[in-house]
């Protein structure tokens, strides 16, 4: 590849957003979720900095689009560098006796199928040297958590799994922990919360880029 490559899927808002505009100045962004408007703001600030972004509007839950998509990074670049895989159903917080069927089902197909699918997808895109980012958030367990925490704790694990399986074949997998972000998701889980203390997305990006170096 003669330009370095990032894939980040669930790029439009809060922290894939973030290490979109974190990555751009060394990276070609491809930047994947399912609301175009802000896929074209977020390219936006990116042409702002002197970036360069391909748009992919995409459902992540569709391995078909998945499949064409990751078709497609390799007919043009070769393959990716680093992927970062923020996308996530923040489903509303219940007791788990109430959880909604829609809900939990869009947790589970989001939260970890599409985690699964695109691990698959993704890995011969990075070869032995690339590396893949996961962000874990240990809400497992915690009361009215059950949809968010159960789902997303199995992302994780997964993530753990393929981080312990290719430390001496690559891809380098890190599972890093952001700190509280101003988010709409957490607004969502804490509404009336002080959101002064919280990380701003960017800035928060800009640490976990150089915890891995």
């Amino acid at each position: 590849m003669s330009e370095k490559i990032a894939l980040i899927t669930g790029a439009s808002r809060g922290l894939g957003a973030g290490l979109a505009e974190a990555l751009c100045d060394t990276h070609h962004i491809v930047a994947v979720a399912r609301t175009t408007g802000a896929l074209e703001e977020l390219d936006d600030r990116i042409q702002a900095k002197g970036g360069k972004a391909t748009l992919a509007p995409m459902d992540i839950t569709n391995p078909d689009a998945m499949a064409q998509l990751c078709r497609s990074i390799y007919d043009r670049w070769g393959g990716v560098d680093t992927w970062a895989h923020t996308a996530i159903h923040a489903a509303p917080l219940t007791p788990a006796d109430h959880i909604d069927a829609k809900d939990w089902d869009k947790s589970v197909s989001i939260n970890v199928a599409a985690t699964g699918t695109l691990i698959r997808f993704v890995a011969p895109l990075l070869g032995c040297d690339g590396t893949a980012l996961f962000f874990n958030d240990p809400r497992g367990g915690e009361k009215f958590f059950g949809a968010y925490g159960a789902t997303k704790s199995a992302q994780i694990a997964l993530a753990q799994s393929w981080a312990a399986e290719s430390v001496k074949s690559g891809p380098k997998v890190h599972v890093l922990s952001p700190k509280p972000l101003a988010t709409a998701n957490r607004a969502r889980f804490f509404p009336g919360e002080d959101r002064s203390p919280l990380a701003a997305p960017r800035d928060e990006a800009l640490r976990l880029l150089g915890e891995i170096g």
